[in-house]
């Protein structure tokens, strides 16, 4: 058997099994018993609550992961990509044009078999728990600004690799890094400038006692506000949350109306501090440092398997071309991402428990207001307290509540 197709559905079924084995595992970590900390933020009913949403996530997520990786193993089994390309093809258009039609009808079928599952989730799922406020309109629009975006910059970013690979010679992965590169430096810009307004209502914080607040905290510790922002998710969910994003001059903070509903005057800043702190601690700049190099290493790793004809084999492919080598590299590379994904969710963990530290140590050397809104966010959720240690591994950002609490009470 092809050397090539064996490593791709190894790593399809393989990464199948191990999400169905951490979700197994996850539901047997949730306990009845109210873990100490919360004691006083949950009743009994919420509780349990809280933990049928869990259940209810994971069933979701287990019966979408098996459609989707039936039908991808299908679809490479039974020639899928070569259809696509055969079709593509006899349009008899330009290379590039061909390559971005390709592409194109990918995401196509992928959006086509994601729908229904997206549907489900937000008008079900989620409704059910009392998160969902999209109406159908949104949501339909949503889906257009986001297809939309979607041809607009990866149309444009898949255009340009795909040139430079196409004219450039033996150093093309070198050009296609350098357009790589400016598009990630320049996506956090972008998606404050272009992006977010797309979808959200972003409102500059009125004056009161949160931005008085807000601003004598800014002075303390001599960070320069581009801008504090509510933005209006209550309009899409009632989940809770606040972000920092963009870079220099351009760059904000944003606090979900949710949040500024719920919580008090200090947590805000507790909340608004932890943000700071991934900011003032170049956790930002890391994480795009980071992106750059891998970005990079793919790129060559690429420019090593165009025109290899194992790898078309592998995809029952009857032609080669620059645009499907891209394409199957990026299923080649999946293992590789599998054992890359636990580490960057351990650098962003580790990130995460630096930034509560600044937070505390900035706003006074107290955590207590810190501990108050994670414990205020996560009951207002419905997070699970108790996941099960592969799935923070594997899928967790952040680190589970209790241990971020454990290690703000040791500070």
């Amino acid at each position: 058997m092809n050397i090539y197709l064996v490593i791709v559905l190894a790593a399809l079924i393989g990464g199948w099994l191990l999400n169905a084995v951490t979700g197994v595992l996850n539901l047997r970590s949730l306990t009845p018993e109210l873990p100490d900390e919360f004691k006083g933020e949950y009743d009994a009913e919420k509780y349990a609550r809280s933990q049928e949403y869990t259940r209810a996530k994971t069933s979701f997520q287990q019966i979408s992961g098996t459609v989707h990786m039936v039908l991808m193993v299908g679809f490479i089994l039974l020639g899928g990509f070569n259809l696509v390309d055969n079709l593509v093809r006899s349009l008899a258009l330009p290379e590039l044009v061909e390559g971005l039609l390709f592409f194109g009808v990918l995401f196509l079928l992928d959006q086509i078999v994601s729908l229904p599952f997206s549907v489900y989730r937000d008008f079900v799922l989620e409704e059910k728990y009392g998160f969902n406020r999209t109406t159908p309109g949104t949501f339909v629009l949503d889906l257009l600004k986001s297809w939309l975006l979607t041809v607009v910059l990866a149309g444009a970013l898949l255009a340009g690799i795909i040139a430079f690979f196409s004219y450039t010679g033996p150093m093309a992965w070198l050009w296609a890094w350098g357009i790589v590169t400016l598009f990630i430096v320049a996506m956090p810009t972008i998606f404050v400038t272009v992006i977010a307004p797309m979808f959200n209502r972003f409102t500059p914080l009125d004056d009161g006692e949160l931005k008085e607040a807000i601003n004598r905290y800014a002075g303390k510790v001599s960070f320069s506000l581009g801008g504090i922002f509510v933005v209006d998710g209550s309009r899409r969910s009632s989940h809770s949350n606040a972000y920092f994003t963009g870079l220099g001059r351009v760059k904000r903070i944003v606090l979900y109306d949710t949040l500024v509903e719920k919580h008090t005057t200090e947590e805000l800043v507790a909340v608004l501090a932890h943000e700071v702190g991934h900011y003032r601690m170049k956790h930002v700049a890391r994480r795009i440092a980071l992106s750059v190099i891998q970005s990079g290493v793919m790129l060559y790793l690429i420019s090593l398997f165009i025109g290899n004809q194992g790898l078309f084999d592998a995809f029952r492919m009857e032609q080669l071309s620059i645009y499907a080598a891209i394409m199957f590299f990026g299923l080649l590379f999946a293992p590789v991402n599998m054992v890359l994904q636990p580490c960057m969710m351990a650098l962003s963990r580790k990130h995460e428990y630096a930034a509560d530290a600044w937070a505390a140590e900035t706003t006074g050397g107290d955590a207590a207001p810190m501990i108050a809104g994670l414990k205020r966010m996560s009951v207002d959720n419905l997070s699970n307290l108790t996941p099960h240690p592969l799935d923070v591994a594997l899928n967790y950002s952040h680190p589970p509540i209790l241990k971020r609490i454990q290690a703000l009470r040791k500070l």
